[in-house]
């Protein structure tokens, strides 16, 4: 049964039992429903999801979820015609690539948890971390430019473009920058620009669920790469390049999701230098560049500030630092290949919006800007200590084998005895959500290994304590 089936049958199940609530009553929990039906924690999400669409239910943040006063909905007519409209089976291609919509583990790492659940498993910032007065300030400042209106330039403000330069570095200029909506769809509009459906493309393995998804709904064939210490391996990437064919690589320099790996300078040169002898792209997804911990040394210098060549084609997102709702980043590249990213923005998206655009101006310019990522790094560091004493005390001494000083997770390897499948439904029941390891395997096998986010709960204290919550589903029976 898919994901999409199931959680709609859930979804029917919950309607039932709703109807007899009167209007305002609170319902079940999340935690609840995950334990009386035995479903995932993503699929309780998405059934709650599609009644809200409804209107049979509503949330309240940090109060819970509550029955709506019933409103008259249009009977739903007969769609099972769209099943086999929809099978990829009927649609294949003239080169035989099937493009997959199908993104459960992405959609899991936006799914939310109701108030009685610790998330451990988002990627994004509470808002306890996030700056929330500079942003306020900068979208009202935004709001009252008079080209707030005005449709911007296809490739995004000329300010904006060289603020992206200068902060990526490398003697960058604004032609070689474009403005697109966020680290994601930067990462999809490269992937259709660089490589044509039923080609491969070269990950880390394990990598980005996000990665893992664009390649796919591109119609392209994700190929897994090992990685080390020191980052994507250099013999392996020669050989899988000489195997393959391909002429797209994906690498994250810096604390990687979910290793927290960060790539070696001399690795770095080795990457390089490969993909250029094999005439294949890099694309340099530095999502983390603003998110070293204070006790952090100097990151290296991306990719792309020494690629006279024009291998890499990189991504630098300001979401991760700032809100999840302040979609804007910039894909920089050099060459001709800017052309052909400009055109797959401009079919996918036209532009982004002036008012967004500006409000990132602002928040980066502003006095307080380099203020706002002091705090956070001294913020994450204090939280990366908390949550890596937890996991010590719960999971023992061997579960680390990398503590980064950057980012915002831990990768924490199980016991012998026991694998996600078996954790990650079982914490649910207990509070806490986390991530499988599975969610970043290209070929959705076990990894043995959970991703646990230390930013989306609402202080350090609370990741503890439910990071130490788990300690008693370790024990083996």
């Amino acid at each position: 049964m898919s994901n999409s089936s199931s959680s709609r049958l859930l979804a029917e199940s919950i309607a039932q039992e709703i109807a007899l609530l009167p209007e305002g009553a609170r319902i079940a929990t999340h935690r609840e429903l995950v334990r009386r039906f035995a479903a995932s924690g993503t699929t309780v999400s998405a059934a709650l999801a599609l009644l809200a669409q409804r209107g049979l239910i509503a949330a309240r943040p940090g109060a819970g979820t509550y029955r709506t006063a019933a409103r008259p909905v249009a009977p739903t007519g007969d769609t099972s015609w769209q099943e086999a409209a929809l099978d990829p089976a009927g649609t294949e291609g003239a080169l035989g690539a099937l493009r997959d919509f199908q993104a459960p583990a992405l959609l899991q790492t936006l799914s939310t948890s109701g108030p009685d659940i610790v998330d451990l498993n988002g990627g994004y910032l509470h808002p306890g971390l996030q700056p929330l007065g500079a942003l306020a300030t900068a979208m009202s400042r935004a709001a009252r430019r008079t080209q707030a209106w005005d449709r911007p330039p296809a490739g995004g403000l000329p300010e904006l473009r060289d603020w992206f330069a200068a902060d990526i570095g490398g003697g960058l200029g604004r032609h070689d920058i474009l403005v697109c909506a966020a680290g994601q769809s930067a990462l999809a509009i490269a992937l259709r620009a660089l490589a044509q459906p039923g080609d491969p493309v070269l990950l880390e393995s394990p990598t980005y669920p996000g990665a893992i998804a664009a390649a796919r709904a591109a119609g392209l064939r994700p190929v897994p790469v090992p990685m080390d210490a020191d980052g994507l391996r250099s013999d392996h990437l020669d050989r899988a390049l000489a195997r393959t064919r391909a002429r797209v690589i994906i690498v994250q320099p810096l604390f990687q999701n979910p290793t927290g790996a960060s790539v070696s300078v001399a690795r770095q040169e080795e990457i390089r230098a490969i993909a250029r002898r094999h005439g294949a792209f890099v694309i340099e997804d530095d999502f983390a560049r603003h998110m070293a911990h204070a006790d952090a040394s100097a990151a290296p210098p991306p990719m792309v500030a020494d690629d006279p060549d024009g291998t890499i084609v990189h991504i630098r997102s300001l979401t991760k630092v700032t809100s999840p709702n302040l979609r804007v980043a910039a894909i920089a590249a050099r060459g001709p290949v800017l052309a052909r990213l400009r055109s797959a923005h401009v079919i996918d998206q036209l532009f982004v919006p002036a008012p967004l655009q500006l409000t990132a101006l602002e928040v980066v310019t502003a006095p307080g800007w380099r203020r706002a990522l002091t705090a956070l790094s001294v913020a994450l560091a204090h939280r990366r200590e908390v949550a890596t004493e937890a996991v010590l005390a719960a999971f023992g001494d061997h579960s680390l084998a990398r503590r980064p000083r950057g980012g915002y997770h831990l990768w924490v390897s199980l016991p012998a005895h026991l694998d996600e499948h078996q954790l990650v439904p079982a914490a649910l029941a207990t509070g806490v959500a986390i991530t499988p390891g599975t969610n970043f395997s290209a070929t959705g096998n076990s990894l043995r290994h959970v991703r646990l986010s230390y930013v989306a709960a609402p202080s350090a204290s609370g990741v503890d304590d439910a990071i130490r919550r788990l300690a008693p589903l370790l024990i083996e029976h």
